[in-house]
């Protein structure tokens, strides 16, 4: 196995994006993205971003995508079986997350990752969260605002992450990165990709207590 390569904990957004660009900077070379899907394997299970967007990042990534169906009650068991998997075939050494601060987080991506005999890599933990996400948008990662709370609303929904959105957020009380569950994001563009997404906005859409934007793959992605 080469020492250098990396699985990707992959949920299409801001964070995950950043940690695969700093692990990248410190030598590692992403070789495969790993997504769990919700149980129907249509949409992401955390940031509800439909398979085939987050197959066009991989691409523009220039790496494959592992993604998988599950519930949460069968959510460790299958994580684990597909970090075994792609530590076999893709020849991975460590696992990247793009956590920041949030221990019991990293205490379970550890104690995954020893399972199969993988070290854990989270390069932004620790870093100060308003600070970040400004170093994000500023190092050229474009996200877009593609669910968030009732508290911000559907009025943030297909904002991109700018200067001017962190500034907004946290106006309304938002934390800067969405730490505690404000609002997540879709990455359409990154230093890392070849070519920007292709990707079309529907409706605005309140499931249970959360908003989500529609995302509609672009007919003949690149692909």
């Amino acid at each position: 196995m080469d020492p250098r390569r990396f699985v990707a904990s992959w949920s299409g957004g801001k964070d995950s994006c950043y940690a695969v660009m700093q692990a990248q900077r410190r030598g590692l070379e992403p070789a495969v993205l790993l997504n769990v899907l919700n149980e129907k394997g249509r949409i992401s299970r955390a940031h509800g971003i439909p398979r085939p967007v987050l197959e066009q990042q991989a691409r523009a990534l220039g790496v494959p995508l592992v993604a998988f169906p599950s519930s949460w009650s069968e959510y460790e068991r299958r994580f684990v079986g597909a970090l075994e998997q792609v530590r076999l075939e893709h020849g991975v050494t460590h696992a990247v997350f793009g956590d920041i601060d949030f221990e019991p987080h990293r205490e379970w991506e550890e104690k995954v990752c020893a399972r199969v005999g993988l070290e854990p890599v989270l390069p932004l933990w620790k870093e100060d969260r308003a600070a970040l996400v400004r170093r994000m948008v500023a190092e050229g990662l474009e996200a877009v605002i593609v669910s968030c709370n009732p508290h911000l609303g559907p009025g943030f929904l297909g904002r991109t992450l700018s200067a001017e959105t962190v500034a907004e957020l946290e106006a309304a009380g938002a934390d800067p990165c969405g730490e505690n569950g404000e609002y997540h994001t879709l990455v359409l563009n990154c230093p890392l990709f070849a070519q920007r997404l292709e990707v079309g906005f529907g409706d605005k859409r309140l499931h249970g207590e959360y908003w989500f934007l529609e995302l509609l793959p672009v007919a003949g992605a690149a692909g």
